[in-house]
């Protein structure tokens, strides 16, 4: 089963080499699990020498790494234009500014044996966050409560990280707004079943956040969308 590790990047030239030294480390635990692995570079035009060390990289990698310029920008649409990208089987989607360690990679493979979707989560035991700001912790928390009126289970479902198999959006029209892609593939998704593995959320050590009050107000009316289709579906 081949995987395509999906990573949206906007001017994360000095987080990129970290990211990589990272995976070269887990390399022969991922190899042994996968029958092809390939790591998808979906690029919103950085201005900061991103494209240009990812090419750098393209034949000196222990990785099949791939690069998709873009024009346009946003996360979710980044996401979604990797999936078309690739035709591997699983498919993983990780940020590029180091909140998301790859060393957990190998569990989150051997558990998509069982599950169709594979969720790494911060509030189980075994998980967490390096220290935050009050603020920071606050809105998580407010966010992640609000998710509750679309019926969502999981205790993390806030997450850039994910992994699930490629028959979970088969067919299925995604059409997100903002960062939050996990949220439309958690009710819109074909799925039986998922599981949460604990991981440790790291603070961003390299580069600057894209958090801002435009992100706040499109995961917001991704909300609403997302209860207005499935009134829509459900007929309620």
């Amino acid at each position: 089963m081949k995987i395509a590790i999906i990573i949206p990047t906007l001017n994360e030239r000095e987080s990129l080499p970290l990211l990589f030294d990272e995976f070269k480390q887990v390399h022969n635990k991922i190899t042994n699990k996968c029958l092809g692995v390939e790591i998808v570079i979906v690029d919103d035009n950085s201005s900061d020498g991103t494209q240009n060390f990812v090419k750098e990289c393209l034949n000196n990698s222990k990785f099949k790494i791939k690069l998709i310029e873009r024009k346009e920008r946003g996360l979710a649409t980044a996401v979604i234009r990797g999936f078309n990208e690739t035709d591997a089987d699983l498919l993983c989607v990780m940020d590029a500014d180091l909140s998301h360690t790859p060393s957990i990679l190998p569990t989150m493979i051997e558990n998509s044996k069982s599950f169709d979707i594979v969720l790494p989560c911060r509030n189980m035991p075994g998980g967490g966050a390096e220290k935050w700001p009050i603020h920071r912790k606050l809105t998580s928390m407010l966010a992640t409560s609000l998710v509750r009126f679309l019926g969502i289970q999981s205790r993390d479902p806030m997450g850039g990280f994910f992994l699930i198999h490629r028959s979970v959006i088969e067919g299925v029209k995604l059409s997100p707004i903002g960062y939050k892609i996990l949220l439309e593939i958690l009710v819109k998704g074909k799925y039986k079943n998922f599981i949460e593995v604990p991981y440790m959320f790291r603070n961003r050590s390299v580069g600057r956040s894209k958090m801002n009050g435009k992100i706040i107000g499109q995961y917001l009316k991704h909300l609403w969308r997302l209860k207005k289709w499935q009134k829509r579906k459900t007929g309620v």
